[in-house]
């Protein structure tokens, strides 16, 4: 004991948070590997909740005129089919019919680069030919691994139709019994909590409903303005490119511009440097646009994350989970944000009610 009191104060304190630190980020390494090894079941539970999200306010207008449950859920599924199903079919479509005239107009840029780059740098067409050839003999010399990774993409296309199945599915019953799900899960939590946490689950699908709007607006404003800009450019494949760009908004500050910078590159190659510099501006102007004017207008407070916090989680979402950790980190860290602020300060409002988890288990083990 007196070895005890010798520990300054400090010490105790930095030890107590020091294991509970460690502690945490144990569990959530846990729950990341346990989660990676049913990745096939919970990537399709996380896209079918991000489209719920979305879908959700139009089946439950439906519900509101009077339709039944399940057939305003099967309705706004078909809704949200046809609309991928459309665009897809638009830039399937698109690519196909411009590929020949892209092909041309990039032999033609391709020399203008190089005679570009041969005047202004120190550079031979020796040189840039050899290059050239390294290149190629370098995809030569790799084929065994670029097959086998052919091979392993084809594999995999089963797991992608097991997931999109899983999805639709998982989407038709969120869009249906989504409410009664989560009260069922609640009923699981000690009694004395149920009701902080529905109303911290209210208010992160609140968040989650306004940002998957405001993103869908603001990549359609950015798919739109730069598709306009690239389409009085001259530039090939527009539809397609414009795609790119309002797939590449989803994730948010990187994404519209790793995304704008493939058009820049196809109208540098295809209808020379000048108008690639264009291209860039354009994109350039609509990024700030977009970072200064839509982003706070349209999210608001309500899911007011600061940017620091979005590019380190979005960083951290690619490092944990790839592509899809990227697109998932600023929805996770919003709803987090919100649902966190509002259990560390429950006790300064009046408590809310209680909700009703077992009927709510009726319901789910009927179904």
């Amino acid at each position: 004991r007196s070895v005890e009191r010798d520990v300054p104060n400090g010490l105790r304190i930095a030890a107590a948070w020091s294991w509970r630190a460690v502690a945490v980020l144990l569990a959530l390494y846990l729950l990341l590997r346990a989660a990676g090894y049913v990745a096939v079941v919970v990537v399709p539970v996380i896209v079918a909740l991000l489209l719920a999200a979305l879908l959700q306010p139009g089946a439950a207008y439906l519900r509101r005129r009077g339709w039944p449950v399940a057939l305003s859920a099967l309705t706004m599924l078909v809704v949200g089919l046809g609309v991928v199903a459309g665009i897809v079919t638009l830039v399937v479509e698109e690519f196909v019919a411009g590929y020949d005239d892209l092909a041309s107009q990039v032999d033609e840029g391709l020399t203008q680069v190089q005679d570009f780059v041969t005047r202004t740098f120190p550079i031979t067409d020796g040189q840039i030919s050899d290059a050239v050839d390294s290149a190629s003999d370098a995809v030569v010399d790799n084929r065994d691994v670029l097959t086998s990774g052919a091979l392993t993409t084809a594999a995999t296309v089963g797991e992608v139709l097991t997931g999109l199945l899983l999805t639709l599915f998982t989407l038709f019953f969120f869009l249906m019994d989504g409410r009664q799900i989560w009260l069922w899960i609640v009923g699981l939590t000690p009694a004395n909590s149920q009701a902080y946490l529905d109303e911290a689950a209210r208010r992160s699908w609140r968040t989650l409903i306004s940002y998957v709007r405001a993103t869908i607006a603001v990549a359609a404003f950015d798919a739109v303005f730069i598709g306009v800009g690239l389409l009085f450019l001259g530039t090939p494949l527009v539809v397609p490119l414009a795609a790119l760009v309002f797939l590449g908004a989803f994730i948010p500050i990187i994404g519209s511009f790793l995304a704008g910078t493939v058009s820049v590159l196809v109208t540098l190659v295809a209808v020379g440097p000048v108008r690639a510099l264009i291209a860039l501006g354009i994109i350039v102007l609509v990024m700030q646009l977009e970072g200064h004017v839509l982003q706070p207008l349209l999210l608001g407070r309500a899911v007011s994350v600061h940017p620091l916090a979005v590019v380190l989680g979005i960083a951290a979402g690619l490092l944990i989970g790839g592509i899809f950790g990227a697109l998932i980190a600023v929805p996770v860290i919003a709803c987090g944000n919100v649902a966190g602020t509002y259990l560390s300060r429950r006790h300064e409002g009046p408590r809310p009610p209680q909700p009703d988890t077992r009927r709510a288990r009726r319901l789910v083990t009927t179904r």
